[in-house]
C-alpha cells in the first residue's frame, strides 16, 4: 500500500529537482554577474532577459538533453520537427523535454491521491500516455502542415508560369512567388524564401530543391522537383513544363476534393445512426409506444 505514495514522491521530487536545475542562471550569469560586481559595470538585470517563453524553453531544453538518445530515432524525430515547420538546433532538446515532462505529470497525478485513488497499473498506463502524446501531437502537426502546403501549391505554380513567361529566371520567379505568398500560404512562403537563401549561400539549384521535397515530405513538391530537376537537365522549356505540371496538380487537387465528396455519405452514417435516428424514434414512435402501453396493460390485467 505504501508503495505508490513513494513512487509518487519520487518523482514528484525528481521532476521539482530537474525544474531547479533548468532554471537555475547558467554558469554564464554568474560570471558576468560577479565580473560587474567587481569592475563596477553594468549587471544585465532579470528584465533584460527574453520573456518566460525562453526561459520555458531553456528549462525544457536543459531537461530533455538528460533522456537517453538513440541516433536512429533521433534522425526520424528530426525530419518530423522539421516537417512541423520546428527548424532550431535545440527542437530536439526541447521536444524530449516536453515528453519527459508529460510522462512524470501524468505519472504523479495519477499515482498520488490527488485525483484519484491511487493504482499502479493506472498510474503506468498515465505514464505511458503521456509520453507518447507529444509524438501524436507532432504527427498531427506535421500532417497538418503538409496539407496547408499542398493546398497552396496549385497557386504557387500559377504565379511561377506567370513570372517565368515574363521574363524573369527561375530563381528570380521563386523568389518573387515567396514574397507574393507570404499572406495567403505562408508555410509555402517560407519554404521558397528558404530555397532563395540557399541560394544566395552558393548552393547549387538541384541540391536546395531536393532539400525542399526533403523538408515537406509532400508528393506533389517532390513531384515537381523531379520535374524541375529533369527540365535543368535536358534544358526544356521551364515554363512549358510548369504549365503542364500546373495542369496536373490542379486536375489532382479537383479529383482530392471529389474523393473527399464522395467519402461523406459514408462518414455521416454512424452520427446518423448513433445521433439522429435515436432522437428521431423516440419523437415518432414514443407517443405511440405510450399510447399502447396505456391500452393493452389495462386489457392484460382483466
Amino acid at each position: 500500500m505504501l508503495l505508490l505514495p513513494l513512487l509518487a514522491f519520487l518523482f514528484a521530487s525528481l521532476l521539482v529537482a530537474a525544474a531547479a536545475l533548468a532554471l537555475a542562471p547558467s554558469g554564464a550569469a554568474t560570471i558576468e554577474r560577479r565580473l560587474g560586481e567587481a569592475t563596477g559595470a553594468r549587471v544585465r538585470q532579470p528584465s533584460d532577459e527574453p520573456g518566460y517563453d525562453r526561459v520555458i524553453l531553456d528549462a525544457l531544453k536543459k531537461f530533455g538533453s538528460v533522456a537517453p538518445q538513440s541516433p536512429k530515432e533521433m534522425g526520424k524525430l528530426q525530419r518530423k520537427l522539421v516537417t512541423a515547420g520546428f527548424r532550431a538546433h535545440e527542437a530536439v532538446a526541447v521536444f524530449f523535454g516536453i515528453r519527459l515532462a508529460c510522462a512524470l505529470l501524468a505519472f504523479a497525478l495519477t499515482a498520488s491521491p490527488i485525483l484519484f485513488h491511487p493504482n499502479l497499473p493506472l498510474a503506468l498506463g498515465a505514464c505511458a500516455l503521456g509520453y507518447l502524446l507529444p509524438s501524436m501531437a507532432l504527427g498531427r502537426l506535421a500532417k497538418r502542415r503538409q496539407h496547408r502546403i499542398r493546398l497552396g501549391l496549385p497557386d504557387a505554380l500559377d504565379l511561377l508560369v506567370v513570372s517565368v513567361e515574363a521574363g524573369l529566371g527561375l530563381d528570380q520567379a521563386i523568389q518573387r512567388v515567396g514574397e507574393e505568398l507570404a499572406f495567403a500560404h505562408p508555410d509555402l512562403s517560407e519554404e521558397l524564401r528558404l530555397i532563395n537563401f540557399e541560394l544566395r549561400a552558393g548552393k547549387g539549384r538541384v541540391d536546395a530543391l531536393r532539400n525542399l521535397a526533403e523538408r515537406t515530405g509532400v508528393d506533389d513538391v517532390i513531384s515537381l522537383v523531379a520535374m524541375l530537376v529533369q527540365t535543368d537537365k535536358f534544358g526544356t522549356s521551364v515554363a512549358q513544363s510548369l504549365r503542364v505540371h500546373s495542369d496536373t496538380v490542379r486536375t489532382k487537387r479537383r479529383q482530392r476534393a471529389e474523393e473527399a465528396a464522395a467519402k461523406t455519405g459514408v462518414k455521416m452514417v454512424f452520427p446518423l445512426v448513433f445521433c439522429i435516428f435515436p432522437a428521431i424514434w423516440v419523437v415518432t414512435i414514443g407517443p405511440a409506444a405510450i399510447k399502447f402501453v396505456q391500452i393493452l396493460f389495462p386489457m392484460a390485467q382483466k
